[in-house]
């Protein structure tokens, strides 16, 4: 049975999350994966300094194959950091996030995303700040480094009065725009559900100025409906019209549209310049966010 949630206590732990997000970047760094991580959120930040050689214990897709041929030895790309990233999270807090059909609510689960993300922006030395966003501000803090800025972010994630009414995603856009340097890295974290007319104008204007990275977060009963047929009650969470429904009946129709849907959310971020992560409640963020750095670290080779 799919869950909302009524401005109560939000469950969200955040430090399983962080630390198996630790312990796995600690076994990145004996692998030497971990200047694949930093290049990866520091993107345009870094400068190509040279080559040097191969070492037996990394991983073989360092290798520059085309500067290695030229040469008798095998040879990795090496580059320098120009300066430390500020980074900005736009965090939906709006109705349709306060859902959930498995163990985490939407935003407890981009919660525990974004606060592990935080808190290794934070060990890379880099800055962060956030905004959460419904049809305005309810929370914000422009990019800091230290500890305080971790605790105020998790302190806001988890209230609950920060939740609710209708994500405004042109409004945090422009918000962005607004307020933020050129060529910061800019992670908007929502489902991306109920989105206004003239959001791709603003998701091309924001790729444009910052490194900008979309990542959808959908519970299974966003993407699928149950196989039983019985009826049920259905409300739009902005409108609060209901509806009475059966899944069966609908179910083939509903997926197919919900699959094109988050492929033109997907295919509008990449055609702005962006990158697209993404997630899914059902399963745990790690692995995908892993995979995610290595491929932006290659981009940048």
């Amino acid at each position: 049975m799919a869950k909302v949630h009524n401005k109560k206590k939000l469950h969200v732990d955040l430090t399983p999350a962080i630390k198996k997000l630790e312990i796995t970047i600690k076994g990145l760094i004996n692998t030497r994966i971990l200047g694949g991580y930093r290049s990866a959120f520091r993107g345009r930040g870094l400068e190509f300094a040279g080559y040097r050689e191969y070492a037996p214990d990394e991983d073989s897709s360092l290798i520059d194959w085309k500067a290695s041929s030229k040469s008798n030895s095998l040879l990795v790309k090496e580059y320098e950091e120009e300066r430390s990233l500020e980074v900005f999270f736009i965090i939906d807090v709006g109705s349709s996030m306060v859902f959930g059909s498995t163990e985490k609510l939407k935003n407890e689960y981009a919660a525990e995303f974004a606060a592990s993300l935080a808190h290794l922006i934070l060990e890379s030395g880099d800055r962060f700040g956030y905004g959460l966003f419904n049809n305005k501000v309810k929370a914000e803090s422009f990019p800091q480094q230290g500890r305080n800025q971790f605790y105020k972010f998790t302190k806001d994630l988890v209230d609950p009065n920060n939740y609710g009414g209708r994500f405004d995603l042109d409004e945090a856009i422009k918000y962005a725009l607004g307020h933020l340097k050129n060529e910061s890295l800019v992670l908007i974290v929502s489902d991306f559900i109920g989105l206004k007319s003239e959001w791709k104008r603003y998701i091309k204007s924001a790729g444009k100025k910052f490194d900008l990275i979309g990542v959808m977060i959908r519970d299974p009963r966003d993407q699928t409906l149950p196989e039983d047929s019985y009826q049920v009650a259905i409300e739009n969470p902005h409108s609060g019209e209901q509806m009475v429904v059966d899944p069966l009946l609908i179910k083939e129709k509903y997926e197919r549209l919900v699959k094109e849907e988050e492929g033109k959310i997907r295919q509008e971020f990449l055609k702005a310049g962006a990158d697209f992560l993404e997630l899914n409640t059902g399963k745990s963020f790690i692995k995908p966010l892993i995979v995610f750095f290595k491929v932006r670290s290659e981009k940048w080779r």
